[in-house]
């Protein structure tokens, strides 16, 4: 489908120089996808915010906590690949 977009000359400068004209409207729509994909981020982010108490899940409480866990929780993934691959 076709559109009819304004945009500044300054910005259509830029892309040009960045992509070149012949590869503007592909550039365009990876810019607009990633814009729509962010946003649907940002909403289920907004949406699932709070979810993981601190009282139900004190290893999620902070964010150096979390980062602790998920390095744990790593390092068990990895050994248990390792027995997996010994079998």
């Amino acid at each position: 489908m076709r559109t009819h977009v304004v945009l500044p000359d300054r910005l259509i400068e830029e892309i040009d120089g960045t992509v070149g004209k012949r590869k503007r409207s592909r550039f365009v729509e990876e810019a607009i996808r990633e814009k729509l994909k962010r946003g649907a981020l940002l909403k289920a982010l907004k949406e699932t915010a709070g979810i993981l108490s601190p009282e139900e899940y004190p290893e999620w409480e902070t964010s150096d906590k979390a980062a602790a866990w998920i390095r744990e929780s790593r390092r068990h993934d990895e050994e248990r690949l390792r027995r997996l691959r010994r079998d």
